[in-house]
C-alpha cells in the first residue's frame, strides 16, 4: 500500500493553484498535525498493511517545522518496508539548509522542489514567491546534505514560454544535481487567480514536444506523460504505484485514498478535519467499469501499459487495429502506447 500525507498550508497562493491549500490558517498548524497523527495511527492500525512508499505533499510541506515529521515517521516506521522511498515536497524559499538537513536525518530520502521555472519573470507571472537563485541554492543544498533523489517541477504552456526561455531552463537543469523532472502543462481551473483571464495559457504542442525532446537529449527519459527520469532508480516509485493501480491511503485534510474499490475523501475544511479526522467527507464506490477505464487511462499515459484481459471482444478487435496502425505496441499480454499524450483519445476509441 502507498501512503499520501497532505499538508494544506502555504506562505502564498500561486495564481494557477487549485489544490486544497491555505495561506491564512497558519494558527491551526499545531492542531492540524495532532489531528493528522490521530488519523494516521487509526488508519494504519485498521489496515495493518505494509507501506511501500510515502509522499508528503501539499500545499507546502516545508512550511511545517521538520521536527513534526519525525513524529509522523515514528508512527509509520513499524509498517514501513525496508529501503522505502519517502518523498517530501518543498518550496525553495522555505526549505532552508537547516530544514533540509533535519528532514534528511529523519529518513526522508527524496525531495521534490516546486521550482516551475528558473526565469524570474515567469516565476513572478505564476505568483511564485521564490526566485531563480533561491531555487538553484535549495537544490544544491539538498545534494550537499545527501538526498538520494531530487525532483524539480516545471510548468510550460504559459504565455511567456518560448523555445529560448525553455532552453535557458534546461541549461540550468543540466548543471544541477537533479535526477527527475516533472513537467506540467499550465491548466486553468475555477477558483484560481488565473481563472477567466485571457491570454494566460497558450497551448503549443510543438513547444511541448521540443521540451520533451530536449529533456530526452539530456538523459531524462519519459516514463509517464509528465515525468522524466535520468535512470530507472530515479523514477518515482510512489507515482508508479498510482499508475499500476496499487491501493493507497490518503491522510490529511483534502487527502484522497483508494482502497477496496472505494475512493475515500477527507474533508477539505481544515477546522472540520481537526474536529474529526476519522470521518470521511465522501466515500465513492468504484464500479468494475470505472476501474477498467482508470487502469486504461493510467496505463496508456505511462510505461505501465494495460493488460489485454481487461478488454471485451469488441475492444480487443480495436486493440488489434491500433497495434497494426502502430499506435500501440503489444508485448505478451499487455499493450503500451507509443505516445503518452494520446492516452485520452485511445481510451475513448476503445468505447467503455
Amino acid at each position: 500500500m502507498l501512503l499520501y500525507i497532505h499538508i494544506p498550508f502555504c506562505d502564498s497562493k500561486c495564481f494557477y493553484c487549485a489544490f486544497n491549500s491555505y495561506t491564512h490558517l497558519h494558527s491551526l498548524k499545531n492542531d492540524y498535525m495532532v489531528a493528522l497523527k490521530k488519523q494516521l495511527k487509526y488508519e494504519l492500525q485498521l489496515r495493518d498493511e505494509k507501506i511501500e512508499t510515502i509522499f508528503i505533499g501539499g500545499g507546502t510541506p516545508s512550511t511545517i517545522e521538520a521536527s513534526k515529521y519525525k513524529e509522523i515517521y515514528e508512527i509509520v516506521k513499524p509498517y514501513l518496508l525496508k529501503n522505502s522511498e519517502i518523498t517530501i515536497e518543498a518550496n525553495p524559499n522555505s526549505a532552508t539548509f537547516d530544514w533540509l538537513e533535519e528532514i534528511h536525518s529523519i529518513g526522508i530520502n527524496r525531495i521534490s522542489f516546486g521550482v516551475q521555472s528558473f526565469d524570474d519573470d515567469k516565476l513572478q507571472f505564476l505568483g511564485r514567491n521564490h526566485n531563480k537563485s533561491q531555487a538553484i541554492q535549495a537544490i544544491k543544498n539538498a545534494k550537499e546534505i545527501g538526498f538520494e533523489h531530487i525532483n524539480c517541477d516545471i510548468i510550460y504552456d504559459t504565455k511567456l514560454d518560448t523555445q529560448q526561455l525553455l532552453e535557458n531552463d534546461l541549461v540550468i537543469i543540466k548543471d544541477l544535481p537533479i535526477d527527475h523532472i516533472s513537467a506540467y502543462s499550465l491548466t486553468i481551473e475555477e477558483g484560481t487567480k488565473f481563472f477567466n483571464k485571457s491570454n494566460v495559457q497558450v497551448e503549443n504542442i510543438e513547444l511541448a514536444q521540443y521540451l520533451f525532446d530536449q529533456l530526452n537529449s539530456l538523459g531524462f527519459n519519459q516514463y509517464e506523460i509528465s515525468n522524466f527520469a535520468l535512470n530507472n532508480k530515479a523514477r518515482s516509485k510512489h507515482n508508479l504505484g498510482y499508475w499500476q493501480y496499487k491501493e493507497y491511503l490518503g491522510v490529511g485534510s483534502g487527502a484522497v485514498g483508494c482502497i477496496d474499490a472505494q475512493r475515500l475523501y477527507s474533508s477539505k475544511d481544515i477546522q472540520k478535519y481537526i474536529d474529526n479526522p476519522l470521518q470521511y467527507e465522501e466515500v465513492e464506490k468504484l464500479s468494475s467499469e470505472d476501474i477498467a477505464i482508470e487502469k486504461t487511462l493510467l496505463g496508456f499515459r505511462s510505461i505501465v501499459g494495460v493488460t489485454i484481459s481487461l478488454f471485451n471482444n469488441e475492444q480487443k478487435k480495436k486493440l488489434n487495429d491500433l497495434v497494426k496502425e502502430k499506435k500501440l505496441i503489444q508485448k505478451g499480454n499487455r499493450v503500451y502506447s507509443n505516445n503518452f499524450m494520446l492516452a485520452d483519445e485511445l481510451t475513448l476509441y476503445l468505447d467503455f
